[in-house]
């Protein structure tokens, strides 16, 4: 199979059996903030203390990317069709849930806004959470038009921007550095 099909020289690009739509059309937008919230990932998971701890394969961040990949799919195929739809969605975000409180508990309390920073695994969580916001605030679009989008795929990114906030926050907490304070400038 060749990587280059030439098919999507003219501007237009396939979707999962709904036919060709023209590349800046939103549905592509949403994919590929996905996409990229993807390939982020991959880099917080090379970065991430987890890889201390357990087999890549096993990493909280390479199952989400393997549920993105699938959301990718349902996305794309803009239908309810069973071969693309995720199954477990809700389930997932229980997961995601269960998790930022486990970790949460063990963090010192919120009482300021954080700014991005501190460990290099921590600020590649942090770019990974903004992308997923884009993404999320682009798929709320997409739903607005396509009846096929799932409230439930929505609800995901969300609670996954949460969960990667609160990784950023456990990266810096694990290399005993204290999260960076935002703090007003008075002009």
């Amino acid at each position: 199979m060749k990587i280059y099909t030439k098919t999507g020289d003219g501007g237009t690009t396939g979707t999962l059996g709904q036919g060709r739509r023209s590349k800046d059309d939103l549905l592509f937008h949403v994919l590929g903030e996905l996409d990229e919230l993807n390939a982020t990932l991959a880099i917080c998971r090379i970065n991430s203390q987890w890889r201390r701890e357990e087999s890549d394969l096993e990493s909280p961040i390479f199952q989400i990317q393997c549920l993105l990949f699938a959301l990718s799919s349902e996305i794309a195929s803009l239908s309810n069709d069973v071969r693309y739809v995720v199954g477990n969605i809700e389930n997932n975000i229980q997961q995601l849930e269960n998790d930022i409180d486990v970790l949460d508990s063990a963090l010192p309390a919120l009482n300021n806004f954080i700014i991005p920073g501190g460990t290099v695994a921590s600020c590649n969580l942090h770019l990974s959470r903004a992308v997923c916001r884009r993404a999320e605030r682009g798929l709320v679009e997409l739903q607005s038009r396509e009846p096929s989008i799932r409230l439930e795929s929505v609800k995901y990114l969300n609670r996954l921007s949460d969960w990667l906030f609160v990784q950023a926050r456990i990266e810096n907490h694990l290399a005993g550095i204290g999260d960076d304070i935002w703090i007003k400038k008075d002009d």
